[in-house]
């Protein structure tokens, strides 16, 4: 199945936390990556006062794990990264990984939502999106990513590339 995952990181080493979190998730899923977006540093949204810019990127994943086993397996990279189990709403984190999307799947559970939530209102998660899968409809959606970009009301300067989309080449 196809995955879209969206990796942000604003504590420590924030582009090393996001090639740390890939690699673990590579290794443990067996999964193939199909496609990286450019690393983009964005403000941080809904988060507690002077929490630190993220990093963000959005990943293609091609993994035989179903969506909640791969939800499992996401949590186990965050945790090996650092995520507490137990943390305050939007806490800053060495790294959070979500899934966008699993293949044309939608699912409504008290594990998962899928496609992600509020993901067609927030910028961080878009822009990404937008390199690797401009033409992509969600399930739910009438219009494509980029078309859902370009209908956001928020400033875009608040999204800027810092690096492309080599980050993601594992060495």
């Amino acid at each position: 199945m196809t995955y879209g995952i969206a990796f942000g990181s604003n504590l420590g080493d924030r582009l090393e936390n996001l090639r740390q979190g890939l690699s673990e998730l590579l290794s443990r899923s067996g999964g193939r990556l199909l496609a990286a977006s450019k690393v983009y540093e964005t403000e941080p949204v809904a988060c507690p006062e002077g929490s630190a810019s993220y990093l963000n990127t959005v990943i293609e994943l091609e993994a035989i794990q179903s969506p909640h086993e791969l939800h499992h397996i996401l949590q186990r990279v965050e945790s090996l990264l650092g995520r507490p189990a137990q943390r305050d709403l939007n806490a800053p984190r060495q790294l959070d990984l979500d899934i966008l999307y699993a293949g044309g799947l939608t699912i409504n559970d008290e594990q998962l939502i899928i496609p992600h939530p509020r993901m067609q209102m927030r910028r961080f998660v878009l822009q990404p999106l937008s390199d690797i899968s401009p033409e992509l409809v969600l399930p739910g959606q009438a219009e494509n990513i980029r078309s859902l970009l370009e209908s956001l009301d928020d400033d875009p300067l608040s999204v800027s590339a810092i690096a492309d989309a080599r980050w993601a080449v594992l060495t």
